[in-house]
């Protein structure tokens, strides 16, 4: 019931806002497309709440409060309050500290835990801006969404570029190859088994969770060592 009243009011300010197109002045227009946009960013972040992504929720709540032109995207004792300048939200997970700028609506965030602790988002390069999504897909779903929607807005085609190189890293059939296998693990074609084990642990000591290192890199290390094991 949730959902089918929040679809009926984001539909009711759609077509709102269609019927007034033609005669809209481009002002009233960019009002009407604001509240459309924060209603179906509400809308949005109301499901993800429900479904447990607190996180998410978050900053898409925060981005239709921005919307809508809420001050900190709450209602005061009379109606929605308007927002005042300079004014930003924080949202923590186990990963990340982030911070939403109301006045532009820009993402900005710090590191908080792994391999990038201590550094600001924006000083990461796109690859290890993914590279940190990995890791917390697996380790922090919350946070990968918080990665995903700051990805979203300073490079769209990142998803795109991911998959890409994951095709051409790998074969056909997605698994990895035993040559992107010694790639990973340092070693030669025809490595004995003391060898791969040797260079798995050795490896493992540096990029282990646990010591700050990359839950994707070591899972990446394990699936390395198994596929060359099973051809010794």
């Amino acid at each position: 019931m949730t959902f089918l009243l929040l679809g009926l009011a984001a539909l009711v300010v759609v077509l709102l806002s269609i019927s007034g197109f033609t005669r809209a002045n481009p002002a009233v227009l960019a009002r009407q497309l604001k509240l459309v946009g924060g209603a179906l960013a509400l809308a949005a972040a109301a499901i993800l709440l429900l479904r447990g992504a607190a996180g998410a929720a978050s900053v898409l709540g925060m981005l239709g409060a921005w919307l809508l032109g809420w001050g900190g995207g709450v209602l005061g004792p009379s109606g929605p309050t308007r927002k005042s300048p300079g004014q930003s939200s924080e949202v923590r997970t186990e990963y990340l500290a982030m911070e939403l700028d109301h006045d532009t609506g820009a993402m900005s965030g710090r590191v908080l835990k792994g391999m990038f602790a201590g550094r600001d988002l924006e000083s990461l390069k796109p690859a290890e801006a993914a590279l940190l999504w990995q890791d917390c897909r697996m380790a922090d779903p919350q946070s990968a969404q918080l990665i995903e929607a700051y990805l979203d807005r300073i490079h769209p085609t990142w998803r795109e570029d991911v998959q890409r190189g994951e095709r051409e890293m790998r074969g056909g059939d997605g698994r990895m190859t035993p040559e992107e296998a010694c790639d990973i693990l340092g070693l030669s074609p025809g490595a004995t088994e003391e060898d791969i084990r040797r260079a798995h642990r050795e490896l493992m000591l540096k990029l282990h969770p646990d010591r700050g290192g990359s839950t994707y890199l070591a899972a990446q290390v394990n699936e390395a060592k198994d596929v060359l094991l099973d051809r010794v």
